[in-house]
């Protein structure tokens, strides 16, 4: 299995975006309920590019995005194949703290940019366009897969999306094992 972090910024729907891809619920909307803490999400999903075509088992843990709970990042990212950060593109701090988030998650762990992802995810009743926040991206970020999440509209587009990204991390994480393998054998 393949364990990913998921994190970004307060109240931008990281929960909501969990649950639908691990088909936890079928509910949009709903009152909000601050994640606190860390909450573990496992699903089974099937990845075209699968040479055996086995399922891949998947664990998102979508961690809280206050920052009161920084203390319990470190630990949260150990042995994570890959990162997810979600972030509302109508709320410009949000821009900035993707910095934080990717220095947190991803670079302290030296993960390869293609094993993260950035999910510029829409809140229900957004009329805010994405084409002007993603020029903002500081430059770190600029060549990172970004996902344009709108679960109102296109949700089947956001998951397939979603599955390139998990392609991606596969491949990366079944390359590794192979070099650690043959590294052991020789």
């Amino acid at each position: 299995g393949f364990k990913v972090t998921k994190n970004g910024g307060k109240r931008c729907g990281k929960t909501v975006l969990a649950n639908f891809l691990s088909d936890t619920t079928e509910r949009l909307g709903g009152e909000y309920r601050p994640t606190q803490g860390v909450r573990m999400v496992s699903f089974e999903c099937d990845l075209e590019s699968s040479s055996d075509h086995q399922p891949c088992e998947v664990t998102l843990w979508d961690c809280s995005g206050n920052f009161k709970f920084e203390s319990c990042w470190p630990a949260l990212t150990t042995d994570s194949c890959g990162v997810v950060l979600v972030y509302n593109p109508t709320v410009p701090s949000q821009l900035r703290e993707i910095e934080s988030w990717f220095s947190m998650f991803v670079s302290s762990q030296g993960l390869q940019d293609t094993q993260c992802v950035l999910v510029a995810h829409r809140q229900p009743g957004d009329t805010h366009t994405h084409a002007d926040t993603l020029s903002d991206l500081a430059s770190p970020l600029s060549s990172l897969m970004v996902i344009q999440s709108n679960l109102e509209e296109n949700p089947e587009a956001v998951r397939q999306h979603f599955y390139t990204y998990l392609q991606k991390v596969v491949k990366v994480v079944t390359e590794s094992r192979e070099r650690d393998e043959m590294s052991i054998i020789t």
